[in-house]
């Protein structure tokens, strides 16, 4: 349509958008005004030029006019940077905008010196300076320039003033007014509708960015980091897998293994974000999570026992809903790991070390409904959750190891 830009559209402007636009406004709001300011600051100078020299160029009302509009500009300046709301924003720009452009006219006005050829190349400037540099609220432009014109047209008519130039066609110098106004909006529009589209595409990458990696992983990402490997002494990491699922996907459509898989981490994801863990990675019907990185929390086991004793009651749930007989095994360790991002296409955030194959082997090793735990990690939370002692198992790789099934928290335990 063309002239769709005339309909109000605010249904993908989300809250987000419109803080992007109300600090983008006041930010280069506060650049046309310092811009004005030395402007207006040269044409003091000039004025006093000629006053020194004894000019006939030297306008005393001129002078006043140039301070009145810089005490408006840095009154202005001052307090936009208090300003929280859009619509407060927007009148200053239209406060600052009239000033200058009104009274300009003023001057003319009183002098009885109105030259309408030099008004139309004023208006040009003007409306498209605005434009330039407060490219966003075209509608704000636009009563901008309606007021600037209606001054100029009631006042000067209603004192007897010739509006109309003398030398040019009237039709000429009115259509070359209607486009300045047109192309100054249009300009302004369009930017805002493109500054827009890459808005929402900037912020939807973002937010598949953080899907993948941690916010501090991710905004280092962003920062041009070559290499991102951390080494955190003190997390616990847990190991899970769906027994069962391998021989169940067998008999069933590829579509609704999927949509069944996807159940049962998607109620593990909401799990992960109760309990404030990071997710690293899923393998087949498999799921890797960790407490205690990227930021370091004292309480990281804890969180974990917590998480598996909850995924645990999904599973239940997802046996009810669904009719299915499907079972989930964990396993939990706790000691040092490294953790960074590997690769430069389909990247992904990963953890290396000792701890994360003893997590996995906690879970090889484990047994269909349970949560076998480390000695290191049962050390650490016995006083909090109710524990069985499997006793001491030939672990694939790392020997004779005692471990422990997790079976609930002590009553009374508030973590």
């Amino acid at each position: 349509m063309m002239f769709s830009f005339l309909k109000r559209n605010r249904d993908l402007e989300t809250p987000e958008y419109q803080l992007w636009r109300q600090q983008f406004m006041q930010k280069r709001l506060s650049l046309g005004m310092r811009i004005a300011f030395f402007y207006f600051v040269t044409l003091l100078g000039e004025q006093f030029i000629y006053l020194l020299m004894g000019s006939t160029h030297f306008s005393q009302i001129w002078l006043i006019t140039i301070l009145i509009i810089l005490a408006a500009i840095i009154y202005g300046t001052n307090h936009l940077k208090r300003l929280r709301s859009p619509l407060q924003t927007s009148l200053i720009f239209l406060s600052i905008s009239w000033t200058i452009t009104i009274l300009i006219q003023l001057v003319d006005t009183i002098s009885r010196q109105v030259k309408p050829e030099m008004m139309l190349i004023w208006w040009m400037v003007t409306f498209f300076s605005q434009a330039t540099l407060v490219p966003v609220r075209w509608r704000f432009h636009l009563i901008s320039q309606l007021g600037g014109l209606a001054y100029y047209f009631i006042v000067n008519i209603a004192v007897g003033i010739e509006v109309i130039p003398n030398n040019i066609p009237t039709i000429s110098w009115f259509i070359n007014i209607f486009w300045t106004c047109f192309i100054s909006n249009i300009s302004v529009y369009l930017y805002e509708k493109l500054a827009k589209s890459e808005f929402y595409a900037r912020n939807t990458s973002e937010k598949l960015l953080l899907n993948i990696l941690p916010e501090s992983i991710a905004m280092r990402l962003k920062d041009d980091e070559n290499t991102i490997a951390d080494s955190f002494t003190d997390v616990t990491v847990l190991f899970a897998d769906i027994v069962g699922f391998t021989q169940l996907s067998s008999h069933l459509p590829p579509n609704q293994v999927v949509e069944f898989l996807n159940q049962i981490f998607s109620h593990f994801d909401r799990l992960v974000e109760i309990h404030q863990l990071e997710k690293i990675k899923t393998i087949g019907d498999a799921y890797l999570v960790v407490s205690g990185l990227p930021y370091p929390r004292p309480d990281h086991t804890e969180a974990i026992a917590d998480m598996a004793i909850d995924m645990q009651i999904a599973m239940h749930k997802f046996n009810q809903e669904t009719g299915k007989n499907l079972s989930i095994r964990i396993g939990i360790h706790t000691g040092p790991v490294v953790a960074g991002v590997i690769g430069l296409k389909k990247f992904a955030y990963d953890l290396w070390g000792d701890t994360v194959n003893t997590a996995s082997r906690m879970e090889s090793h484990g047994i269909a409904g349970k949560i076998q735990v480390s000695a290191c990690a049962y050390e650490r939370i016995k006083h909090l959750y109710k524990f069985e002692e499997r006793g001491v198992i030939t672990v694939k790789g790392k020997g004779d190891m005692t471990t422990y099934f997790l079976l609930g928290k002590v009553l009374g335990t508030c973590l």
